[in-house]
């Protein structure tokens, strides 16, 4: 097939760039490399066409949509350091950005697998956290919920179009890590406490630490994301993309000091002096995976 990623220079994208070249499809990548790096394609750049251009480019998006028979759009501003320094381009680049992609994909009837997040889920204490749960956020006053509230609008657009009849799955990440990961990006937690620990330096917690996650190697991650782009049976439909094993951030910071053999200690930060006083955390976040795993099972 004649594959575009969007975003296909970033963490996850160009991971999954390099299992799609391992299955013989043609690949461009479209990125701005604003948080993508194009160091991360390095092993793959003479088998892509590479394209430095943004989705907010409306033309650009539709002439490639054009040449393509399938869209993985990636392309978002993540990271929630990056939505609370500036939530309004965020929240321009994820809502309008996102609006080129699928009106392109709707205009050239061009299937679309749709990137979204776990923040989708908000604040709620409902636990685990499934595709079909109702969304508890905070106040509008509180930037970071904006990434949450783009990202849903998404998910409300491609779903419409869905309906409208352009064949579009979304896939919600929980936490991905491994290579490539940017220390200072979207989920980034165990690439940041491990540069720490190499370099000697005091690993930053924030809060009491008693927060949990639950992290998803990168290989899961693309193997999930692959099945629900090419599963008919997915069209129509959100799928959480992680697994259910939970662990508190404290926890996290001491496995990987006595992993890394570090002198590192756990310097505890409040959030109020990281990211302002009106911040809010999510002190849980556990991905029911019932559905994703019986969409794997039918596959069987």
């Amino acid at each position: 097939m004649k594959i575009l990623v969007t975003g296909g220079a970033g963490y996850i994208g160009s991971h999954l760039v390099d299992k799609l070249l391992e299955a013989d499809h043609e690949v461009t990548v479209l990125d701005n490399l604003s948080t993508g790096r194009a160091k991360n394609l390095a092993s793959s750049k003479n088998r892509i066409q590479f394209v430095e251009g943004d989705i907010m480019d409306e033309q650009l998006v539709n002439d490639l949509v054009t040449k393509h028979n399938l869209v993985f759009h990636l392309a978002a501003a993540v990271g929630v350091g990056n939505i609370m320094l500036d939530p309004l381009q965020s929240m321009i680049t994820n809502v309008r950005g996102t609006e080129n992609v699928l009106s392109a994909c709707s205009r050239n009837s061009v299937k679309v697998l749709l990137a979204s997040t776990s923040e989708i889920y908000g604040k709620t204490t409902k636990l685990p956290m499934s595709e079909n749960d109702d969304r508890v956020l905070g106040s509008t006053s509180i930037a970071r919920w904006s990434y949450s509230t783009a990202k849903a609008i998404d998910e409300h657009l491609a779903l419409a179009y869905g309906l409208a009849g352009m064949p579009v799955v979304i896939v919600r990440y929980f936490n991905s890590y491994g290579p490539r990961i940017l220390e200072t990006g979207y989920g980034s937690v165990i690439a940041n406490f491990i540069r720490q620990a190499k370099e000697g330096a005091p690993l930053t917690v924030y809060g009491d630490g008693l927060q949990s996650r639950c992290f998803t190697y990168i290989s899961d991650t693309v193997d999930g994301t692959l099945r629900a782009a090419f599963t008919s049976q997915a069209e129509g439909k959100a799928f959480n993309i992680g697994n259910n094993s939970e662990i508190p951030i404290l926890e996290l910071a001491q496995m990987i000091i006595e992993l890394t053999e570090s002198k590192s200690t756990i310097q505890f930060v409040s959030y109020a002096d990281r990211f302002g006083p009106s911040f809010e955390d999510t002190k849980r976040r556990v991905p029911d995976m019932e559905k994703s795993g019986s969409l794997y099972e039918s596959l069987l």
